[in-house]
C-alpha cells in the first residue's frame, strides 16, 4: 500500500472527525451536563412536546404537498407532448434559483396579510380585512410545497427519462389498464426516484427555519425553539433539542432506505422513451392555458422580488402595489460600508468554504473509489454524514465545540469571529462535492491511471492529465452546487453570526424587521444575481471541459 495513500486517508479522518464528529459529540454530551434533568425538562415541556410534533406534521405535510405537485407535473412533462410542454419544463426548475429565504420573502411579498394577491382579492370582495392569515402550519407547508416540489420533479423526471415505456406497450397488450399498470409496473420502477425526492424533502423540511420564523405565527417548531433556547441560556435544553432533532432525521433516513430496499426492480435494457402528443382537440387547446397559468405561478415570486426592489422604502403602506419606484435601493448597497459589508462577507466565506469543499472532498472521493487504502470505508461514512444531520444542528455542535480554546481536545476558540461561517458551510456541503466527484470517478476505468504510469507518467502528471479531468464534471457540478448553497446560506448563519461577520441572509432579515422592503428585496435581487452567475461560470467550465 503507497504510503502517501495511507497518510492521506488519515489526515482526511482526522479532519472529518474534527469538523463532523467532534461537534457532534460535544453535543449529546452537553445535553446530559445535568444528568438526565434537561432531558426530563424536555418531555416535560409542553412547549417542547408542541415543537417536535409541529416539526414532524410539516415535514410529512411537505412531502405530501410536494408528491402532489412534483409527481403529476412530472407525468405531465415526461410522458405527454403538447404546446409549451418545453417552455414549462424550464420554468419548472425555477424555485429551486430562489434561495430559501428569498423564496419565503417573495411569498411575504405576495400572500402575507398586506401582500399584492392578498390586497387584489380583498378589494375584488370588498371585505374590509384580508381574507386570509398566511400563518401557521398550513402557511409553512404551502411555502415548502412551492420550494421543494422541484425535488420530486427533477428526480421523477430523470427516472421517466430512463424509464422504457414499451413495458406499458406489453402490459397493454396483455389486458393491463393504465391504472393497472401505473400502479404495478410504472411507479415500483420509480420507487427508487421519489423515495430519494421525499427523503431530501423530509430532511429539508425537517431542518427549515426560515420558513417557520417568519410565517410560524405561534405555532413552534424544533429548528427555532434550538435558536430561542440558545438565546435564553438554557444550552443543556438546546442540546437536547439538537439531539432529538438529528435523531428524527437519522430515523427518517434509515426509514427511508427501508422503503427503497424493500421491493427491487431493473430494467434490463437501455430504456426507450416515448411521449404520447395529446390529439384531443379541447386538450390541445386548453394545455397552453394551463401551462401559461403555472408559468405565471412560478415566475411570480421572481418577479414580485425584483419589483419591490425599486420600491422606495416607507412608502408602500395599503396600496396593493408600492406607489414610488427608486434606484437608490440599489445605490445605498453600493455607498453605504454597513450595507455593503454582508455582500463581502456572502462572498467571501462562502468562497474559502467552496475553496475547502474542492480540495477535501476531491481527495475524499479519490482515495474512496481508486484506492484500497485503509479506512476508506469510514471515509465514505463520514462525508456523508452531515446530510443526515439538519443544519440547527450542526451550527450548534459547532458553536458548543469551538466557543473555547482547548488545543490538546482538539477545541480551538472560532465562535465570534470570521472563520466560523465557512466551516459551518464547508461541513454542510461535504456530501455534496464529494457525491458529485465519486460520481464522475466511478465513470472512470482505473486501468487508465495504472497505464498512464506504465508509460512513464509520473504520479502528478497522471492526476492532472487522466484523474482531473475524469472528476472536472462531478467537480464542476458540486462546487457550483456548494456555492449556490453557501452564499444564501441562513439556517446555520442565524445560529453562528456576529454584526461583523453577518452574512446577506441575516441582513435581509434585519431589514424586514426594520420594514425596509425595497432593501430587504435590493438584498434578494442580488443574491438572486450571485446565483445566477455561480450557474453562468459553471457552464463555461463545462464548456472547457467538452473543448479538453
Amino acid at each position: 500500500m503507497k504510503r502517501r495513500f495511507v497518510v492521506a486517508t488519515i489526515l482526511m479522518l482526522a479532519l472529518l472527525v474534527w469538523s463532523v464528529v467532534l461537534p457532534n459529540v460535544s453535543v449529546i454530551v452537553g445535553s446530559f451536563t445535568h444528568g438526565l434533568a434537561d432531558w426530563r425538562a424536555f418531555v416535560a415541556s409542553p412547549a417542547d412536546r408542541e415543537a417536535l410534533w409541529s416539526t414532524l406534521v410539516i415535514s410529512v405535510g411537505s412531502v405530501v404537498a410536494a408528491l402532489i405537485i412534483g409527481l403529476p407535473l412530472a407525468f405531465l412533462l415526461g410522458r405527454f407532448d403538447f404546446r409549451g410542454r418545453r417552455a414549462l419544463s424550464a420554468v419548472a426548475t425555477l424555485p429551486a434559483a430562489l434561495p430559501p429565504l428569498v423564496g419565503v420573502i417573495a411569498f411575504l411579498f405576495l400572500y402575507g396579510e398586506s401582500g399584492v394577491v392578498t390586497r387584489v382579492v380583498q378589494r375584488v370582495l370588498g371585505l374590509d380585512h384580508a381574507p386570509w392569515s398566511l400563518t401557521g402550519l398550513s402557511a409553512i407547508v404551502f411555502v415548502h410545497a412551492y420550494t421543494m416540489y422541484v425535488y420530486v420533479f427533477l428526480f421523477v423526471a430523470a427516472g421517466l427519462e430512463r424509464y422504457d415505456t414499451t413495458l406499458d406497450e406489453a402490459a397493454a397488450g396483455l389486458g393491463a389498464t393504465r391504472g393497472r399498470t401505473l400502479r404495478r409496473i410504472t411507479l415500483p420502477l420509480l420507487m427508487p426516484s421519489i423515495a430519494g425526492a421525499m427523503l431530501l424533502v423530509f430532511m429539508s423540511s425537517l431542518g427549515s427555519f426560515s420558513a417557520p420564523y417568519i410565517f410560524g405565527g405561534g405555532q413552534r417548531v424544533l429548528a427555532t425553539q434550538i435558536l430561542v433556547s440558545k438565546l435564553n441560556g438554557s444550552m443543556g435544553l438546546a442540546y437536547v433539542e439538537t439531539t432529538v432533532l438529528a435523531l428524527a432525521a437519522v430515523a427518517a433516513l434509515l426509514a427511508l432506505r427501508w422503503l427503497e430496499r424493500r421491493r427491487r426492480y431493473a430494467l434490463t435494457g437501455k430504456g426507450k422513451t416515448t411521449r404520447d402528443v395529446v390529439r384531443s382537440r379541447a386538450a390541445r387547446v386548453l394545455a397552453p392555458v394551463a401551462a401559461l397559468i403555472v408559468v405565471t405561478f412560478l415566475v411570480l415570486p421572481h418577479a414580485m422580488v425584483v419589483l419591490v426592489s425599486f420600491a422606495r422604502d416607507g412608502a408602500w403602506t395599503t396600496q396593493i402595489l408600492p406607489p414610488e419606484y427608486t434606484l437608490d435601493n440599489f445605490r445605498r448597497l453600493a455607498t453605504d460600508p454597513e450595507l455593503w459589508r454582508p455582500i463581502t462577507n456572502s462572498v467571501g466565506m462562502s468562497a474559502f468554504a467552496t475553496a475547502a469543499n474542492v480540495v477535501v472532498c476531491f481527495v475524499a472521493a479519490y482515495l474512496i473509489v481508486l484506492t484500497r487504502a485503509p479506512g476508506r470505508r469510514l471515509l465514505q461514512i463520514l462525508v456523508v454524514l452531515p446530510w443526515a444531520i439538519p443544519a440547527t444542528a450542526i451550527a450548534l455542535g459547532l458553536a458548543a465545540t469551538f466557543d473555547v480554546s482547548k488545543p490538546l481536545e482538539g477545541r480551538i476558540l472560532l465562535v465570534g469571529t470570521f472563520w466560523i461561517l465557512p466551516l459551518a458551510y464547508f461541513v454542510r456541503n461535504v456530501p455534496v462535492v464529494t457525491s458529485a466527484v465519486e460520481g464522475s470517478l466511478r465513470q472512470m476505468d482505473p486501468s487508465l491511471e495504472d497505464a498512464a504510469r506504465g508509460l512513464g507518467a509520473s504520479w502528478l502528471l497522471a492526476m492532472r492529465r487522466v484523474v482531473v479531468p475524469a472528476a472536472r464534471p462531478g467537480l464542476v457540478a458540486g462546487t457550483m452546487l456548494a456555492a449556490i448553497a453557501a452564499v444564501g446560506e441562513f439556517v446555520a448563519s442565524v445560529v453562528l453570526y456576529t454584526h461583523a461577520n453577518r452574512p446577506i441572509s441575516i441582513e435581509i432579515l434585519a431589514q424586514l424587521r426594520s420594514l425596509s422592503f425595497g432593501t430587504a428585496a435590493a438584498y434578494s435581487v442580488l443574491l438572486i444575481a450571485l446565483v445566477l452567475a455561480i450557474t453562468l461560470g459553471a457552464r463555461l467550465a463545462e464548456g472547457r471541459v467538452e473543448r479538453f
